[in-house]
């Protein structure tokens, strides 16, 4: 099976070209591999909610974070998708949510 990345951004799909693409994917497998428990990533989900919430589904299973790895991978994702054509900087985000699976 392919790979897919999808990334939405205030409710609006981000068409994502290789290199953001790869960078997305890397950014995020990166951040849940450095968590304690987690190993094989094969499908992972992962939703800022408005009020700033970071939600992971691993594997098809809830991954629950702590407050400050919650911080650091929203401010991560901010850092990442604001200069991504389509995102709309001048709105607040109110919700994102990346969507892999390798």
């Amino acid at each position: 099976m392919p790979r897919e990345i999808n990334l939405t951004v205030n409710d609006i799909p981000i068409k994502l070209e290789k290199f953001a693409e790869a960078y997305v994917e890397q950014v995020t497998i990166g951040m849940l591999r450095s968590l304690k428990g987690v190993s094989v990533i094969d499908k992972v989900k992962v939703t800022i909610d408005r009020e700033g919430k970071v939600l992971v589904v691993l594997n098809s299973t809830d991954f629950p974070l702590k407050e400050f790895a919650q911080k650091i991978i929203r401010s991560t994702y901010i850092g990442v998708i604001a200069p991504l054509k389509g995102v709309d900087n001048d709105k607040p985000l109110d919700n994102m949510e990346v969507d892999i699976t390798r």
